[in-house]
């Protein structure tokens, strides 16, 4: 397997947003598509090489949308080791049974009955972690989406614990380019199983993302801009109305930036942190002030022990 670009995401987007643990027993929602299909595949080789032990097993909730062949996905899975659960499930003709105005199937119903169907499998399975395939392009979508139809700027979150049903969802694959998931799923001879769904190709995130291709076609640098603008908080001019209760929140909120073990880059205001537990006082949370250029410099990669040794006078953190 010659997966060398996406594990290398992988692996900047764990430790940037430590998605891992140690024990970690993690689900990866397998639609069949190629993004969920070169996830479980690449996920499943990081964990051959990490430096943490975890689990990597592949969930697939058959939806009842017919002619699915999911044969040589699983005769794949088992070629390499990967562990493989099929679940059934009713969420076909549930949705077919609630079509929208225009008789339908609702993407925004079928998408929680996904979630929710893939959340009861990983307990079930006593799996600690879910990992989804969206990738940079799908985060760049779903801001833009969200600013059309909702007026305001958000995307998904690398790493999310949703407190209801207590789980916790990564996104392993946020630093990848759909162009480099598609040559490494054709490199490496990995299947995947196209989708039957009548929706297929004709979704407004389909619209959106043949609109932004065209446009990446004028403006080349624009993709990596885009998918930049959405961790360099440091750019962010929106405005604030005077008075504006929710401003002066933002403005006193610590933003967690980057995390690394032990320790953690957080920005508050304008200023700067590495939080640490101090020797002393092992249950207390200590803040190191750093200047910007330093932040900027662990946002390029530079590891958040090599700054804070430079505070510190003892090595052994």
């Amino acid at each position: 397997m010659e997966l060398h670009t996406i594990l290398g995401d992988i692996r900047k987007a764990d430790q940037d947003y430590h998605l891992i643990d140690d024990g970690d027993r993690i689900a990866v929602g397998v639609s069949g598509g190629k993004d969920s299909m070169v996830l479980l595949t690449a996920l499943h080789m990081y964990s051959k090489f990490a430096d943490r032990n975890f689990e990597v097993v592949g969930i697939h909730i058959k939806l009842g949308f017919p002619n699915m062949d999911f044969s040589e996905v699983v005769a794949f899975c088992r070629q390499q080791g990967i562990t493989f659960y099929q679940f059934d499930s009713q969420v076909y003709e549930i949705l077919k049974r609630n079509p929208d105005k225009e008789g339908n199937i609702k993407c925004s119903l079928c998408s929680k009955f996904k979630k929710a169907t893939v959340i009861d499998a990983a307990k079930k399975l006593n799996c600690t972690k879910v990992a989804f395939g969206h990738h940079s392009d799908d985060a760049v979508e779903t801001l833009l989406m969200n600013a059309i139809h909702g007026g305001k700027l958000a995307t998904f979150l690398p790493k999310m614990y949703m407190s209801r049903t207590d789980t916790t969802f990564i996104r392993p694959l946020v630093y990848s380019y759909e162009s480099d998931i598609l040559s490494a799923l054709e490199r490496n001879q990995i299947p995947f199983v196209k989708s039957t769904c009548p929706n297929d190709g004709y979704t407004e995130r389909q619209a959106m993302k043949d609109m932004l291709q065209e446009f990446y076609r004028s403006y080349p640098m624009a993709q990596k801009n885009f998918i930049r603008m959405l961790y360099n908080e440091d750019q962010v001019e929106l405005w604030h109305r005077e008075g504006d209760h929710r401003a002066e929140k933002a403005k006193s909120m610590s933003v967690l930036l980057k995390e690394e073990g032990d320790l953690q880059l957080t920005r508050h205001g304008a200023n700067y942190f590495i939080v640490y537990s101090h020797s002393d006082t092992p249950k207390q949370r200590c803040h190191l002030k750093i200047r910007e250029e330093e932040s900027k410099a662990i946002m390029d990669g530079t590891a958040i022990k090599e700054i804070f040794q430079t505070y510190s006078s003892t090595k052994d953190i």
